[in-house]
């Protein structure tokens, strides 16, 4: 006797963003916190429904941080620096 269930099947859904790229806190010490969603596959099923009917979809998303400290500081080790190229002619940096 088998056991093994048939596959769900899904078709891969084209996406846009609908509104703002990112949202953005402010935490009391001045730090802003930026957030952005990506839609990374979508699908829905076309052999599947959910059990009241609806359409069943497989979302996968990413989350990405971006911490922005008050002073607007950062820092990395002296190697990392040395490691890099010199700037190409004309690129300055302050």
């Amino acid at each position: 006797m088998s056991t093994s269930k048939e596959k769900i099947e899904f078709k891969m859904l084209d996406h846009q963003r609908v509104g703002e790229e990112h949202v953005t806190f402010k935490l009391e010490d001045g730090t802003m916190v930026k957030v952005k969603v990506d839609l990374d596959r979508v699908g829905i099923a076309t052999n599947y429904k959910n059990p009241d009917g609806t359409p069943h979809y497989a979302v996968n998303a990413s989350l990405k941080l971006s911490i922005i400290p008050s002073e607007r500081k950062f820092f990395v080790e002296p190697d990392a620096v040395k490691a890099k190229s010199p700037s190409p002619p004309g690129q300055m940096f302050s």
